[in-house]
């Protein structure tokens, strides 16, 4: 009770009397020496993913107790170092993380201007050939279209399209650049509907499974 004429001032005044200085009589209050070791003891938490730093997920690392509070729990980066936690972030990895023993296999780099890597080209073009539809759109020819004997015959086309008109949109459509030599089209197309034009390619280059010959599908749309 000797302290309470200092008022207000009347912790600073019991801290001033804590220091090695004052009488070993001096009476202290042994809570303010356990209180002032809570801002240095960190506390144990669990990483739920990889911090630069800090460790991995899954380990058992020491932080301070703010950095906890205002930065990994509130990002749900760590969880505390409890039996509950750690089960769970257990049979989560197990689920989760892949295997670590994966196979690991040495790719070998191919130069631009080998044989190897132009060959890969051919069929990665070829491919996108096959699997995808040319749409060309084309004016018809309206006196045909009128004389015609019935509704069901194709319409003929004001102009046919030719191996050239073929190999530009190609390269506007699929962005791959084709010849008129690799086109199989021995009379231009002449009426609206859907082809499969054959190309003609090395024969090197392995034709996909279940198929005979590269082909190319082209429908003709009237405008």
């Amino acid at each position: 009770m000797g302290y309470l004429s200092y008022g207000r001032h009347a912790l600073q005044h019991i801290i001033k009397n804590a220091s090695p200085k004052r009488s070993s009589h001096t009476v202290v209050n042994p809570l303010l020496y356990a209180c002032q070791g809570l801002r240095y003891r960190k506390l144990e938490v669990i990483l739920t993913t990889n911090i630069d730093k800090l460790g991995k997920a899954g380990e058992t690392v020491k932080v301070a107790p703010g950095y906890f509070r205002n930065h990994l729990m509130p990002k749900l980066l760590a969880v505390p170092n409890v039996d509950k936690f750690a089960y769970l972030i257990r049979e989560q990895r197990k689920i989760y993380q892949p295997i670590d023993e994966e196979e690991v296999k040495e790719e070998v780099e191919v130069s631009e201007d080998s044989k190897e890597f132009k060959m890969r080209e051919y069929e990665k073009a070829a491919l996108r050939l096959t699997k995808a539809k040319l749409v060309l759109r084309r004016l018809i020819d309206a006196q045909k279209a009128q004389s015609r004997a019935k509704k069901d015959d194709p319409l003929e086309l004001r102009s046919a399209v030719m191996k050239d008109d073929i190999v530009a949109e190609v390269a506007r459509q699929l962005y791959v650049s084709i010849a008129p030599e690799n086109l199989h089209l021995p009379t231009p197309l002449a009426q609206v509907g859907e082809y499969e034009v054959p190309l003609l390619l090395p024969r090197s280059i392995p034709v996909p499974e279940g198929t005979v010959n590269w082909s190319l599908q082209v429908k003709i749309r009237s405008k």
